[in-house]
């Protein structure tokens, strides 16, 4: 059957099932191009996930150790398997001399470069998940444009020239439609980004907070 044979209603219903499907998904307050059921957090507060040692009272910046710097980097690499991350993080902690004066300060300075990158990781998923947001949008409105050319089009389908005009917009439509529920598919998944990564660096804190002094 060709794609000129695609009933009108149906492809206005699919345009509309699509907008179901955005406005499904979006959560009952935040921006616009938030799509998220889960709520939008743009920031992790330190204060709720670390019960040691003020960030602000500490001596030296974290990157200023070398050591601590390459574990915290390593750990929240998108590249790095979760469970090599933990066995990093577990292998400084535990090499840190409980006795030693400044055991306390350096398990602070490896928990603030852990939260810092995983808040600077947590903000580039955000603005990926908003930005996809906005491109499905677009994608709306522009599927809701074709439908209303296509029933212009084949409305005066007089000729050979005009009826193949039409098969050509029934087909492109059938592909954006397709391109937006495949993207629409893929949103859920990369909403839970960010609060996979408030669970990754709420793992190695309970590990960091187990070798406090």
């Amino acid at each position: 059957m060709g794609l000129r044979w695609l009933p009108l209603g149906l492809a206005m219903g699919l345009a509309l099932t699509s907008v179901s499907q955005v406005e499904a998904q979006r959560a009952a307050a935040g921006p616009p191009d938030w799509p998220c059921v889960q709520r939008l957090i743009p920031e992790l507060a330190w204060g709720t996930l670390w019960t040691g040692p003020s960030l602000d009272e500490l001596e030296q910046e974290w990157w200023e150790d070398e050591e601590i710097a390459r574990v915290a980097r390593f750990a929240i690499s998108r590249s790095t398997p979760e469970e090599q991350a933990l066995a990093w993080v577990s292998e400084f902690v535990e090499s840190v001399d409980p006795s030693d004066a400044g055991a306390e300060q350096r398990l602070t300075q490896l928990f603030a470069g852990l939260y810092e990158l995983t808040n600077r990781e947590r903000r580039r998923t955000i603005d990926r998940i908003r930005g996809a947001s906005r491109a499905q949008m677009a994608r709306l409105d522009t599927i809701s444009g074709m439908v209303d050319e296509l029933e212009t089009q084949r409305s005066h389908a007089d000729t050979a020239a005009d009826q193949a005009e039409a098969d050509r917009l029934a087909e492109a439509l059938f592909w954006e439609q397709r391109t937006f529920q495949h993207r629409q598919q893929a949103l859920p998944a990369l909403c839970e980004q960010p609060y996979l990564l408030e669970e990754q660096l709420s793992r190695m804190v309970r590990v960091i907070m187990a070798h406090m002094p």
